[in-house]
């Protein structure tokens, strides 16, 4: 599993034009699933995007988690995050899940995340979205397992 994790002023993702989930202050996490991904890869990223702390405190340290602020999510799948580019000009994406295991646990990781009681949105999986990200630092981190 893989994750692009943008702490954002704002974020939201559009289909046929409507948006389908917007968020305030918080994360707009680009999800993508390999192969031999799991539940407890996504166990693991659920609980490593709740208590990462990269929110800045008084003191203006990073230090306080999504859940400290009371942030909020949106979750945009994206399989691309998995296009080999070593070879050739076209990508590979022999390393992505196929479709229906990557929205069982892209489902799943979504569940988790919602159990912390903060807002939650998604993208539509397998949709053509616009995501539109308000990166505010710019704060990007890319999360595996």
């Amino acid at each position: 599993m893989k994750i692009v994790l943008q702490r954002v002023s704002y974020g939201s993702v559009k289909v046929d034009n409507k948006i389908v989930g917007e968020i305030s202050k918080g994360f707009v996490l680009l999800f993508g699933v390999a192969q031999n991904d799991t539940e407890k890869n996504a166990d693991f990223l659920a609980d490593k995007c709740l208590n990462l702390r990269i929110f800045e405190d008084e003191q203006g340290k990073m230090n306080l988690s999504i859940n400290d602020i009371k942030g909020e999510v949106l979750v945009v799948s994206q399989f691309t995050l998995y296009g080999d580019t070593k070879k050739g000009r076209r990508p590979s994406f022999i390393d992505a899940a196929p479709p229906e295991k990557a929205d069982q646990l892209y489902n799943y990781f979504v569940k988790k995340l919602r159990e912390s009681n903060l807002k939650v949105e998604t993208g539509i999986f397998r949709a053509d979205m616009q995501v539109e990200i308000h990166n505010n630092g710019p704060v990007t981190f890319i999360l595996e397992n």
